[in-house]
């Protein structure tokens, strides 16, 4: 029931309700709300009589009825608890002293844009349209954990958390935050997009377990949770992206287990929580994940069993410590050399980790670049070599140094060559005698050092002749390196047969 005793602004209200015609208090649309608390009373309404115009008032016939309030003082508790209003819900550029509560209620559309509020209690709410908080200015908390939009929510411009004076200076970004969150969306459904661009909030952002119809928009926004949790979004499902271009999140930022099917794009942002992890994407599921142009990371980055189809990340953006065992990806970009993203594999805080070096050799043969992927396999044995017994490291570093483990098979050739040329030159200043000179060949030094250098090779000069002295060391020599040699190239193609 309208209260009786109702001043003229409160007239005005009431009369044109019923029309859907809009009251405007304001005097000059530079106006801020932030100093509503002086306006007097021929721009102040109480919030029992907006209460009883949008619970038991009706349209005038043939009209639509709505509240469409602007620059207006709203004193006391605008409390629509469980209520259903079947009119929409205009009040911009309004001050309110209390924090509305509409938990549970049923509206059919909710716009407070460019309003001052203490706080918003909106748990469970259920909105047929659109809910707008664009440019609002919020010093407490935003509840809307279990809420079901099925248009879009805006919060663009939005600064939550930080003083409604706009001449009273922002919390110090450096300094710890309250416990208590600035905007609250756990487990709510949104039909289409949540739109954020520029938002500032001082305290942290939860949408853990929310449903987006649309896309999750926070190009621009400035997040502020030193210490603690900047974006907490874990279980988060997106109809298409995530955008948080030029994002700057001071603490950290958590999408654990998230769904987002086509992109991650965090393109030119600043993610920093010194001493703890500043991006949390594990068990995620993620068609691109962009740091394309974003600042070096302040913090750890958390990619575990993560899956995704595209990684754009530049290897000066990633920090010094990262974890990324059984993450997946098909490609990445841009196209590096392989020297340029093996640094990052040992920057795992697990350690050597094998399936970190199969994946990436896998991404670069995706890529048509054999040659890398060779590098990777190749880099991975070295890494490989260090976790082994001693004994085991002698052998693998011998491997390495002849055959490069079996991809670099032109070095033994090189080894080949330099035993074949010195051997040739020694034997042929310096003939080895005959063991038989009535049946010996005659001598030939060049074939006679490969009959030493190749095991399985037999052309007659070995048996036939037997050097003396230091010659018959260096014989000794190349027989012993010959067997090294042709073991290792051995065990290297095998390598190589069982990769392909």
């Amino acid at each position: 029931m309208i209260p009786a005793d109702l001043t003229p602004a409160e007239c005005r209200v009431r009369d044109a309700f019923p029309l859907g015609e809009g009251v405007d208090f304001r005097e000059s649309p530079d106006e801020d709300p932030a100093d509503g608390a002086s306006w007097g009373p021929e721009r102040t309404v109480r919030a029992e009589v907006l209460r009883a115009l949008l619970i038991g008032a009706g349209a005038r016939d043939g009209e639509i009825a709505g509240l469409r309030l602007s620059g207006a003082r709203v004193t006391g508790r605008l409390d629509l608890t469980y209520g259903t209003v079947d009119h929409p819900v205009r009040l911009r550029f309004c001050h309110f002293e209390q924090d509305p509560n509409l938990y549970g209620a049923r509206l059919r559309n909710l716009v407070l844009s460019d309003s001052v509020l203490p706080g918003l209690t909106a748990g469970t709410l259920r909105v047929e349209g659109v809910l707008r908080l664009s440019c609002c200015r919020v010093t407490g908390q935003v509840r809307l954990q279990g809420a079901k939009i099925s248009g879009a929510v805006f919060l663009n411009g939005a600064r939550l958390g930080v003083p409604a004076d706009p001449d009273a200076p922002d919390r110090d970004p450096a300094a710890p935050e309250a416990a208590e969150p600035a905007l609250q969306l756990n487990h709510a459904e949104v039909g289409t997009d949540v739109w954020a661009v520029g938002l500032v909030a001082h305290g942290q952002v939860r949408l853990n377990g929310a449903t987006l119809g649309g896309q999750l928009n926070l190009d621009d926004a400035e997040l502020y949770a030193p210490g603690g949790t900047a974006l907490h979004a874990e279980t988060l499902t997106v109809g298409t992206d995530l955008r948080a271009m030029r994002l700057r999140a001071h603490g950290r930022v958590n999408l654990s287990g998230a769904r987002i099917p086509h992109q991650l794009n965090l393109a030119y942002a600043q993610l920093s929580n010194p001493g703890g992890p500043a991006l949390r994407a594990s068990s995620c599921v993620i068609g691109e994940l962009w740091l394309r142009d974003a600042a070096p990371i302040v913090g750890t980055v958390n990619l575990r069993r993560s899956q995704l189809d595209l990684l754009h990340v530049p290897p000066q953006t990633w920090p010094g410590r990262v974890r990324i065992d059984g993450l997946s990806y098909r490609t990445l970009a841009p196209h590096l050399p392989a020297e340029l993203r093996l640094p990052l594999l040992e920057r795992e805080e697990s350690g050597y980790l094998p399936y970190a070096y199969e994946q990436l050799a896998a991404a670069y043969r995706t890529a048509g670049d054999d040659g890398a992927a060779r590098s990777v396999q190749l880099a991975k044995l070295r890494r490989h070599r260090g976790t082994l017994s001693r004994p085991a490291r002698f052998w693998g570093l011998l491997q390495d140094a002849t055959v490069g483990y079996g991809f670099r098979p032109m070095r033994a050739a090189g080894w080949l060559l330099l035993l074949l040329c010195t051997g040739a030159l020694a034997f042929a200043l310096h003939h080895p005698h005959a063991l038989k000179p009535a049946e010996a060949p005659g001598f030939n030094p060049l074939v006679y050092t490969l009959d030493l250098l190749l095991p399985l090779v037999d052309f007659g000069q070995e048996t036939a002749f037997a050097p003396r002295g230091g010659y018959q060391w260096l014989s000794y020599l190349l027989i012993a390196t010959g067997w090294i040699l042709a073991t290792t190239i051995a065990a290297g193609v095998t390598r190589s047969l069982n990769r392909q």
